[in-house]
């Protein structure tokens, strides 16, 4: 109704306009009979009223239409009137929702492209990597030390883009199976032996249980626990003294699994904490850090949600960070 009323105020307006401007004429020609002139006005109006009533009832459909939001694009193709504005209108949306799927469908190609070669380029490197890795592992000289340590930062980062890709096509990349969450982390852990030696942190592991086991995705879990890892390593690093340790806890609480890591690193700035699990987001300290990609918490998120898992993250800057996975169904 009110989209009727804006669209023939106009219309009102001239009309009552056009009335006065009659009677004027009439009232300054020397004619003063006023019940006269009053019924022609009446006249006027009734007509008026009349194709404004017959445009509303005939077109209500047509305006209540375009009040409301719509719900899907096939509502948009619902025929509604056979006016030529309403017809006008039914090309002009199908014409705009074909030139808009021409776009949608030439980008989306466009997009898996390059996505498709990212992926081959992905798994190209792997294999250059690891004759690398093969050829220094035996070198004890220092600048050999720093090769090994460049090779590990580029065998991460391939290893976020390869689960990036992993991710567009999750439900196809998963096994859910019972996982022993003390067993998974001294994995991790021997993995980032390395790194741990290299900036000299001590990793202590306490497990309430050698039994706590969990379904889940192995493979998934592994990646993000070492991204977490991986984090609480390079920002305990760069503490400048002190004792350097990294804490990996595993225990039960009421019905969940908890796996808690949990450094004495820089930690976190306060206003950072609701935007740490946002795609490309480095914060204050990832600034500082030039390997610092702002995809490793993200992407662990999104994977612990898909998986039905929790996440919880507590840091206070200088005191060090905690994040925990939780786990609903334990054995």
């Amino acid at each position: 109704m009110k989209l009727f009323i804006r669209e023939h105020l106009l219309l009102i307006v001239v009309q009552l306009v056009q009335f006065g401007a009659i009677i004027s004429i009439y009232w300054l020609d020397g004619y003063h009979h006023l019940p006269v002139a009053l019924y022609a006005v009446f006249i006027g109006f009734f007509f008026l009223s009349c194709y404004l009533v017959h445009q509303y009832v005939t077109r209500r459909r047509f305006y209540l239409r375009l009040s409301r939001p719509l719900d899907s694009l096939d509502e948009a193709f619902q025929k509604i009137e056979e006016s030529p504005v309403s017809k006008a209108l039914e090309e002009l949306l199908h014409s705009h929702y074909r030139h808009t799927m021409q776009q949608l469908t030439a980008v989306k190609k466009q997009q898996e492209q390059h996505l498709s070669f990212i992926d081959q380029w992905v798994h190209q490197m792997k294999t250059p990597l690891s004759v690398i890795e093969l050829t220094v592992q035996n070198m004890d000289e220092p600048e050999f030390a720093s090769i090994r340590e460049e090779l590990e930062r580029m065998r991460s980062g391939l290893h976020t883009v390869l689960y990036m890709a992993r991710l567009r096509a999750f439900e196809k990349d998963f096994n859910i199976r019972q996982v022993v969450l003390p067993q998974l982390i001294h994995e991790v852990l021997h993995e980032h032996k390395r790194q741990f030696i290299r900036n000299r942190i001590f990793p202590a592991v306490e497990a309430a249980g050698p039994g706590i086991s969990v379904q889940t995705d192995e493979k998934w879990l592994f990646f993000m626990l070492s991204q977490i890892i991986n984090n609480a390593i390079k920002y305990t690093a760069v503490k400048a003294s002190g004792d350097k340790k990294i804490t990996v806890s595993c225990y039960l609480r009421n019905s969940e699994a908890v796996i808690e890591v949990r450094d004495e690193g820089i930690g976190i700035q306060a206003s950072d904490l609701k935007r740490v699990f946002d795609p490309f987001f480095t914060g204050e300290n990832g600034r500082g850090l030039r390997e610092s990609t702002g995809m490793g918490l993200y992407l662990t998120k999104e994977a612990a949600d898909r998986l039905g898992h929790g996440i919880e993250l507590e840091s206070e800057a200088g005191k060090g960070t905690v994040v925990r996975l939780i786990f609903a169904a334990t054995a």
